[in-house]
């Protein structure tokens, strides 16, 4: 075999491989949603329009669909300031003493087992208040997405040429106005899909809502001071029954989590047209 023809062999194989395990990495998650899909598109159709508004003793979710997107609305109002301008001081201010520390608490943030943060917005929202409700849920949740928000934030903005902040100082440009007005416009890709990312997190998460939101299955939500229930934490709450119809609802909820995190997600990570530095 001659040179040439071994290393297209090699090129080839190395091809082959990667291409592989690829799909070897994405087979669970084709899987996961295929079986969501059967196991959940039956409920949906059986039950028909009064799976998205009923209660869950009519054999309904709506109660939980409305309390994920307040609790996800909520959490994202409070979280996404907060967590961009985090990102941007990090990206600003990485040798600072303030910046260090940031990085570091942001890195532990993205590991930290979300259920201790329900114990403690438990402890000073949740205990004080005497009940459950949707802001101390939705406050959970905050701090959960507010690393993501930040990271993304912070290492899109990295990607920017120095260029860029150089041309902006050189025409007289302020600090302030570089960073929000060139810098983060730039960005915006890599920045919003770390909002998105942060929201499909918190959209899906049940541990601290067992400690913050108690859960509302029978009535819609009566107010933000007030319990509420979410779709992850009905799953969690039906898949515990031996009841196969318990399942089967749980198997539909699942199915319409999948559909509004798809829904929101693809359309505008889509929409965004990629930056070319």
């Amino acid at each position: 075999m001659s040179r040439f023809n071994w290393r297209k062999t090699k090129e080839m194989l190395f091809i082959g491989t990667i291409a592989s395990l690829t799909l070897l990495t994405i087979l669970p998650l084709l899987h996961i949603i295929y079986t969501v899909i059967v196991m959940g598109l039956p409920v949906i159709v059986k039950t028909g329009p009064v799976f998205f508004t009923g209660t869950l003793s009519e054999g309904g979710i709506g109660p939980a669909i409305m309390g994920t997107f307040i609790l996800t609305f909520l959490a994202s109002l409070i979280g996404l300031p907060v967590a961009f301008l985090v990102g941007v001081y990090a990206y600003e201010y990485p040798d600072s003493k303030i910046g260090k520390a940031t990085h570091m608490l942001l890195q532990i943030m993205l590991e930290f087992p979300t259920i201790l943060v329900g114990v403690f917005v438990m402890e000073i929202l949740a205990i004080p208040m005497g009940t459950y409700s949707a802001l101390a849920g939705a406050f959970a949740l905050s701090i959960i997405m507010m690393p993501y928000v930040a990271v993304y934030t912070k290492e899109s903005m990295r990607q920017i040429p120095f260029t860029y902040r150089e041309a902006a100082f050189s025409l007289g440009v302020s600090r302030t106005k570089a960073l929000f007005r060139i810098l983060v416009p730039v960005s915006k890709r890599g920045i919003l899909t770390g909002v998105l990312i942060g929201m499909a997190k918190v959209a899906g998460e049940t541990a601290p809502l067992l400690f913050t939101a108690g859960g509302l299955y029978e009535m819609y939500p009566q107010g933000l001071d007030k319990p509420v229930g979410a779709i992850p934490l009905l799953i969690y709450t039906l898949i515990q029954s031996p009841s196969e119809s318990a399942h089967a609802v749980a198997w539909g909820a699942a199915l319409v989590l999948l559909l509004i995190f798809l829904a929101v997600f693809i359309p505008i990570r889509m929409s965004l047209k990629e930056v070319k530095l």
